[in-house]
């Protein structure tokens, strides 16, 4: 197994895509980190996931806690430490949406959605950048978007956190390459997830039909990216944003 005795810390891993790239890192022998928001129910979740990890052959354990604030990532990075000794990769995935036209946004929704969406991902790689130097080695995969590429109506909070997020991704990769630290950034097209399928059926076809192989992506073909650009056969890439959109932007 690729990442055996390898540390991985996904945040925002209790459900969707998340959850897909934990389990996936964890069918590769990873020993994973499940990170999600602290919310009613929430461990009972993060528990289930782990228990799929254990039973893919990986090994896993849960924290929550929010990525918004710096005392909950710098936790987040001592309980991985603590648990399992190194920290070789980190997913940030956890994300949010608070939809609407600019005229309508409030300035609540706007902070929001930069707080967790750009803020959270600064949060974690600050939290854990001094152990991954001292390492000398380590990956950064930070979930962004295509609406962070091309913009999209009635998402500009979003849109905005998802464009942050690949300057960041740009930025951390200059300033830890010396360090043997990659960081790379993946930009989901629209992926079949629980949200997609309760949008009407013409609205989905409308969406499918803007891409020109004609159907959404799986949560797989995110997490399969994700644990490639993570393993050795990426050891030469870094700095880079790979759409994974069925070719809705190129």
């Amino acid at each position: 197994m690729d990442f055996e005795n390898k540390t991985v810390i996904v945040t925002g891993s209790a459900r969707g895509i998340g959850r897909e790239i934990a389990l996936k890192f964890g069918a590769e022998g990873a020993k994973v980190v499940v990170f999600d928001i602290n919310i009613e129910g929430q461990a009972d979740t993060a528990q289930a996931v782990c228990d799929e990890i254990k039973a893919l052959g990986g090994d896993a354990k849960y924290y929550l806690g929010d990525v918004s604030k710096p005392e909950d990532t710098d936790a987040l990075i001592k309980f991985a430490k603590d648990e399992f000794g190194s920290i070789d990769v980190i997913v940030n995935n956890a994300g949010i949406t608070r939809d609407n036209l600019i005229m309508r946004m409030s300035e609540a929704d706007w902070d929001a959605v930069l707080s967790v969406n750009l803020k959270g991902a600064f949060n974690v790689i600050k939290s854990a950048s001094r152990t991954l130097m001292k390492q000398r080695c380590g990956v950064i995969i930070n979930m962004a978007s295509v609406s962070g590429v091309m913009g999209n109506a009635g998402q500009a909070n979003y849109s905005a956190s998802k464009a942050g997020l690949i300057g960041l991704t740009k930025s951390v990769a200059k300033e830890l390459a010396a360090r043997n630290i990659r960081c790379n950034a993946i930009a989901p097209g629209f992926i079949e997830t629980p949200m997609t399928g309760k949008l009407p059926e013409n609205i989905q076809q409308a969406y499918k039909e803007a891409v020109p192989l004609k159907c959404f992506g799986q949560v797989e073909d995110i997490a399969n990216l994700a644990v490639f650009l993570a393993g050795d056969k990426a050891k030469y890439i870094t700095g880079q944003v790979i759409n994974v959109d069925g070719g809705l932007v190129m």
